[in-house]
Protein backbone atom coordinates (compact mmCIF):
# COMPACT_ATOMS: atom_id res chain seq x y z
CA UNK A 1 0.00 0.00 0.00
CA UNK A 2 3.23 2.11 -0.53
CA UNK A 3 1.62 5.42 -2.09
CA UNK A 4 2.66 8.83 -3.56
CA UNK A 5 0.71 12.30 -4.44
CA UNK A 6 1.19 14.41 -7.25
CA UNK A 7 -0.94 18.30 -6.97
CA UNK A 8 -2.07 19.82 -9.66
CA UNK A 9 -4.54 23.15 -10.47
CA UNK A 10 -6.93 23.38 -13.10
CA UNK A 11 -7.63 26.97 -14.26
CA UNK A 12 -10.64 29.63 -13.28
CA UNK A 13 -11.54 29.82 -16.87
CA UNK A 14 -11.95 25.71 -17.54
CA UNK A 15 -13.92 25.87 -13.57
CA UNK A 16 -16.24 27.97 -15.06
CA UNK A 17 -16.61 26.04 -18.06
CA UNK A 18 -17.56 22.81 -15.93
CA UNK A 19 -19.63 24.87 -13.78
CA UNK A 20 -21.98 26.03 -17.29
CA UNK A 21 -21.69 22.12 -18.78
CA UNK A 22 -23.27 21.06 -15.42
CA UNK A 23 -25.95 23.56 -16.05
CA UNK A 24 -26.96 22.72 -19.31
CA UNK A 25 -27.19 18.98 -19.05
CA UNK A 26 -28.89 18.96 -15.40
CA UNK A 27 -25.79 17.65 -14.07
CA UNK A 28 -23.79 18.38 -11.04
CA UNK A 29 -20.33 19.15 -11.03
CA UNK A 30 -19.14 16.12 -10.04
CA UNK A 31 -20.88 14.31 -12.54
CA UNK A 32 -19.14 16.26 -15.24
CA UNK A 33 -15.55 15.39 -13.75
CA UNK A 34 -17.14 11.93 -13.24
CA UNK A 35 -17.41 11.38 -17.14
CA UNK A 36 -13.93 13.48 -18.10
CA UNK A 37 -12.47 10.77 -16.14
CA UNK A 38 -13.88 8.20 -17.09
CA UNK A 39 -13.21 9.11 -20.91
CA UNK A 40 -9.71 9.63 -20.13
CA UNK A 41 -9.48 6.00 -18.78
CA UNK A 42 -10.96 4.85 -21.46
CA UNK A 43 -8.41 6.59 -23.55
CA UNK A 44 -5.64 4.78 -21.91
CA UNK A 45 -6.96 1.36 -22.29
CA UNK A 46 -9.01 0.96 -19.24
CA UNK A 47 -12.39 -0.62 -21.23
CA UNK A 48 -15.53 0.72 -21.70
CA UNK A 49 -17.25 0.02 -18.69
CA UNK A 50 -15.66 2.19 -16.36
CA UNK A 51 -16.55 1.31 -12.05
CA UNK A 52 -15.11 4.37 -10.07
CA UNK A 53 -15.64 4.52 -6.22
CA UNK A 54 -16.54 7.71 -4.84
CA UNK A 55 -17.39 8.45 -1.10
CA UNK A 56 -20.82 9.63 -0.05
CA UNK A 57 -22.37 11.43 2.98
CA UNK A 58 -24.42 8.44 4.25
CA UNK A 59 -27.00 11.21 6.40
CA UNK A 60 -29.98 9.67 4.54
CA UNK A 61 -31.30 9.00 7.51
CA UNK A 62 -33.40 12.19 9.60
CA UNK A 63 -32.46 10.16 12.97
CA UNK A 64 -28.58 11.07 12.24
CA UNK A 65 -29.09 15.03 12.30
CA UNK A 66 -28.13 15.39 15.86
CA UNK A 67 -25.35 12.68 15.79
CA UNK A 68 -21.36 14.09 16.15
CA UNK A 69 -19.46 11.58 13.40
CA UNK A 70 -18.17 9.93 10.01
CA UNK A 71 -20.99 8.07 7.79
CA UNK A 72 -19.36 7.78 5.01
CA UNK A 73 -20.32 5.13 2.90
CA UNK A 74 -18.50 3.90 -0.70
CA UNK A 75 -20.53 3.73 -3.50
CA UNK A 76 -19.21 1.94 -7.35
CA UNK A 77 -20.13 3.90 -9.95
CA UNK A 78 -20.24 2.44 -13.42
CA UNK A 79 -19.89 4.76 -16.37
CA UNK A 80 -20.70 3.39 -20.03
CA UNK A 81 -18.65 5.14 -22.56
CA UNK A 82 -19.11 2.31 -25.03
CA UNK A 83 -19.99 4.01 -28.83
CA UNK A 84 -17.14 6.60 -28.99
CA UNK A 85 -19.94 8.97 -27.06
CA UNK A 86 -20.56 12.47 -27.44
CA UNK A 87 -19.28 14.65 -24.20
CA UNK A 88 -22.95 15.90 -23.87
CA UNK A 89 -24.04 12.47 -23.91
CA UNK A 90 -21.64 10.67 -21.70
CA UNK A 91 -22.68 13.20 -18.88
CA UNK A 92 -26.24 12.42 -19.55
CA UNK A 93 -25.02 8.26 -19.15
CA UNK A 94 -23.16 9.34 -16.07
CA UNK A 95 -26.31 11.62 -14.40
CA UNK A 96 -28.65 8.31 -14.97
CA UNK A 97 -25.96 5.98 -13.59
CA UNK A 98 -25.78 7.80 -10.43
CA UNK A 99 -28.79 8.91 -9.54
CA UNK A 100 -29.80 5.09 -9.63
CA UNK A 101 -26.39 4.49 -7.20
CA UNK A 102 -28.06 7.19 -4.79
CA UNK A 103 -31.32 6.08 -4.62
CA UNK A 104 -29.16 2.73 -3.49
CA UNK A 105 -26.70 4.37 -0.85
CA UNK A 106 -28.13 3.28 2.18
CA UNK A 107 -26.51 -0.28 0.99
CA UNK A 108 -23.72 -0.78 3.52
CA UNK A 109 -20.67 -1.52 1.20
CA UNK A 110 -20.03 -4.50 2.88
CA UNK A 111 -23.24 -6.32 1.62
CA UNK A 112 -22.68 -5.23 -1.41
CA UNK A 113 -19.20 -7.20 -1.52
CA UNK A 114 -20.53 -10.16 0.25
CA UNK A 115 -23.58 -10.99 -2.09
CA UNK A 116 -21.97 -9.71 -5.31
CA UNK A 117 -19.26 -12.16 -3.94
CA UNK A 118 -15.91 -11.08 -6.22
CA UNK A 119 -13.02 -12.71 -6.67
CA UNK A 120 -10.76 -11.63 -3.06
CA UNK A 121 -7.30 -10.34 -3.60
CA UNK A 122 -5.32 -8.74 -0.83
CA UNK A 123 -3.41 -6.51 -3.63
CA UNK A 124 -6.78 -4.74 -4.83
CA UNK A 125 -10.24 -3.59 -4.10
CA UNK A 126 -12.67 -5.58 -4.60
CA UNK A 127 -15.14 -3.78 -7.00
CA UNK A 128 -13.29 -0.93 -8.24
CA UNK A 129 -9.04 0.10 -8.56
CA UNK A 130 -9.99 3.90 -9.16
CA UNK A 131 -11.33 6.66 -6.87
CA UNK A 132 -12.40 9.85 -7.32
CA UNK A 133 -13.85 12.62 -4.34
CA UNK A 134 -15.38 15.63 -5.54
CA UNK A 135 -14.77 18.49 -2.60
CA UNK A 136 -17.33 21.34 -2.76
CA UNK A 137 -18.42 22.31 0.84
CA UNK A 138 -16.28 25.57 2.32
CA UNK A 139 -13.68 24.81 4.17
CA UNK A 140 -14.53 25.47 8.45
CA UNK A 141 -12.98 27.81 9.59
CA UNK A 142 -11.75 28.61 13.47
CA UNK A 143 -11.13 32.36 14.90
CA UNK A 144 -9.87 33.21 18.08
CA UNK A 145 -8.09 35.93 19.65
CA UNK A 146 -4.38 36.39 19.20
CA UNK A 147 -4.65 31.94 17.29
CA UNK A 148 -4.26 31.57 14.07
CA UNK A 149 -5.36 28.06 12.40
CA UNK A 150 -4.82 26.56 9.52
CA UNK A 151 -4.89 23.33 8.02
CA UNK A 152 -2.06 21.41 7.54
CA UNK A 153 -1.39 18.88 4.52
CA UNK A 154 0.06 15.69 5.62
CA UNK A 155 1.05 12.48 3.42
CA UNK A 156 0.47 8.92 5.23
CA UNK A 157 2.59 7.85 2.48
CA UNK A 158 0.08 5.36 1.61
CA UNK A 159 -2.03 5.06 -1.31
CA UNK A 160 -5.99 3.50 -0.79
CA UNK A 161 -6.53 2.50 -4.30
CA UNK A 162 -4.47 1.81 -7.28
CA UNK A 163 -5.14 5.41 -8.35
CA UNK A 164 -7.67 7.95 -6.70
CA UNK A 165 -8.46 12.19 -7.77
CA UNK A 166 -9.09 13.97 -5.58
CA UNK A 167 -10.40 17.69 -6.67
CA UNK A 168 -11.45 20.58 -4.05
CA UNK A 169 -13.07 23.60 -5.86
CA UNK A 170 -12.41 27.37 -4.97
CA UNK A 171 -14.39 30.49 -5.15
CA UNK A 172 -12.96 34.13 -5.04
CA UNK A 173 -14.84 36.25 -2.78
CA UNK A 174 -17.44 37.24 -4.94
CA UNK A 175 -17.99 33.50 -5.12
CA UNK A 176 -16.62 33.54 -8.62
CA UNK A 177 -14.94 30.24 -9.69
CA UNK A 178 -11.81 30.40 -8.98
CA UNK A 179 -10.31 27.02 -10.29
CA UNK A 180 -10.06 23.17 -8.61
CA UNK A 181 -7.11 21.87 -6.64
CA UNK A 182 -6.66 18.43 -7.75
CA UNK A 183 -4.06 15.83 -6.37
CA UNK A 184 -3.67 12.24 -7.99
CA UNK A 185 -3.14 9.77 -5.27
CA UNK A 186 -1.30 6.51 -7.08
CA UNK A 187 0.14 3.15 -5.72
CA UNK A 188 4.19 3.11 -5.93
CA UNK A 189 3.55 -0.46 -7.08
CA UNK A 190 1.76 0.26 -10.49
CA UNK A 191 2.84 3.85 -11.45
CA UNK A 192 5.72 5.98 -10.60
CA UNK A 193 5.55 10.10 -9.90
CA UNK A 194 6.36 10.92 -14.14
CA UNK A 195 3.90 8.56 -15.25
CA UNK A 196 1.30 10.14 -12.83
CA UNK A 197 1.80 14.09 -13.72
CA UNK A 198 1.58 12.72 -17.33
CA UNK A 199 -1.79 11.39 -16.44
CA UNK A 200 -2.84 14.79 -14.70
CA UNK A 201 -1.84 16.84 -17.86
CA UNK A 202 -3.59 14.74 -20.07
CA UNK A 203 -6.91 14.85 -18.09
CA UNK A 204 -6.41 18.56 -17.92
CA UNK A 205 -5.87 18.58 -21.96
CA UNK A 206 -8.78 16.16 -22.06
CA UNK A 207 -11.50 17.81 -20.11
CA UNK A 208 -10.27 21.26 -21.68
CA UNK A 209 -11.48 19.91 -25.14
CA UNK A 210 -14.70 18.48 -24.29
CA UNK A 211 -16.33 21.47 -22.02
CA UNK A 212 -14.97 23.42 -24.92
CA UNK A 213 -17.27 21.38 -27.10
CA UNK A 214 -19.64 19.37 -25.38
CA UNK A 215 -20.90 17.80 -28.85
CA UNK A 216 -17.62 16.36 -29.79
CA UNK A 217 -16.80 12.48 -29.30
CA UNK A 218 -14.85 11.66 -26.37
CA UNK A 219 -12.63 9.55 -28.99
CA UNK A 220 -11.46 12.16 -31.18
CA UNK A 221 -9.67 14.68 -28.69
CA UNK A 222 -5.76 13.57 -28.86
CA UNK A 223 -4.76 12.83 -24.84
CA UNK A 224 -1.02 13.13 -26.17
CA UNK A 225 1.03 16.48 -26.26
CA UNK A 226 2.95 17.35 -29.74
CA UNK A 227 5.93 16.33 -27.63
CA UNK A 228 4.53 12.69 -26.63
CA UNK A 229 3.47 12.36 -30.53
CA UNK A 230 6.74 12.83 -32.26
CA UNK A 231 8.28 10.40 -29.87
CA UNK A 232 5.06 7.76 -30.52
CA UNK A 233 6.00 8.96 -34.74
CA UNK A 234 9.29 8.72 -34.47
CA UNK A 235 9.56 4.74 -33.10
Amino acid sequence: YRGGTVPFRLSADLHESLLKVARDTGASPFMVTQAAFAALLTRLGAGTDVPIGSPIAGRTDDALDDLVGMFVNMLVLRTDTSGDPSFRELVGRVREADLAAYAHQDVPFERLVEVLNPPRHLGRHPLFQVGLTFQNNPEPTLEAPGLTVRPEPLSAGVSRFDLLMVLTERFDADGRPGGLDGELEYALDLFDRPTVERLAARFERLLAALLADPDRRIGSVDVLDPRERRLLLDD
